[in-house]
């Protein structure tokens, strides 16, 4: 099985590791990537992840069009919606994830992207969304997130023209956060990763959370959601170790209690 998974002093890194077909992803592969999520999503041992690919050509393809082809499921998987569930399709993983797209970042490697919460992207990386080149659409979040993560007209040339994004490009929409050299991809995405995981955990999983409900919440809600977390955190171990840093002026050693 090629999902790498590879634990670094609290911060996972996933590789989609099937260079030779553009990182692509089959039932089996997407099955395992539902695996990583989950573990990231339960192991108190993590507190970010990194996603990636291997090689240098692509970050993801999306599905593996051959080994879809006259596959048949029994209609009754269409009310399975909890299995082999993915980041961006559904699964609440509260801790931050941060995606290094080396590459072409095309149909499910796109969706992919867009349920990750921050960006780097190698110089000459890609990003697309051609489902509907093909007589589908762009599933698993595809045509949801786009229209609330890039302006309406944007999302919409993504969405019906199919063509394909370039990075800088990418950057200026503000799809990515960062435009980096190949070789600096991977130790850009980790040095954000160990910037966030200096932050207490349970602060920066609350603050994900509640970011990402406000957008389906009138502000109201949103904002008696929020006096009701701080309300809880401020009663946190994090918060004592908190204080007691700031008073000791020191960097902060937090537990994730």
């Amino acid at each position: 099985m090629a999902i790498d998974f590879e634990l670094q002093d609290g911060i996972a890194l996933i590789t989609i590791n099937r260079p030779e077909r553009r990182n692509a992803l089959d039932a089996e592969h997407y099955a395992a990537l539902s695996q990583a999520w989950c573990r990231v999503r339960d192991d108190k041992d993590i507190q970010v992840a990194v996603v990636t690919g291997a090689g240098d050509r692509a970050f993801c393809a999306g599905a593996d069009i051959k080994s879809w082809v006259g596959r048949e499921s029994p209609l009754s998987e269409l009310w399975l919606t909890q299995k082999d569930n993915l980041l961006n399709r559904g699964l609440e993983v509260w801790k931050p994830v941060i995606a290094a797209v080396n590459g072409a970042c095309v149909g499910g490697g796109m969706t992919l992207l867009l349920g990750t919460d921050l960006r780097v992207a190698a110089r000459g990386a890609t990003f697309s969304l051609a489902e509907v080149k093909r007589g589908i659409i762009a599933a698993n979040g595809g045509t949801q997130r786009i229209m609330k993560q890039l302006p309406y007209a944007i999302a919409m040339e993504v969405l019906l023209l199919g063509d394909t994004m370039d990075a800088e490009t990418a950057a200026r929409w503000g799809l990515v956060n960062r435009v980096v050299e190949p070789d600096e991809l991977l130790p850009t995405a980790m040095e954000m990763a160990r910037k966030i995981q200096k932050n207490a955990p349970l602060a920066v999983q609350a603050a994900k959370e509640l970011a990402i409900r406000s957008q389906d919440l009138p502000l109201s809600e949103g904002l008696r959601m929020e006096q009701f977390v701080n309300r809880i955190l401020h009663h946190s171990e994090d918060t004592r170790i908190a204080r007691e840093a700031f008073t000791e002026k020191r960097q902060p050693e937090f537990k994730g209690n």
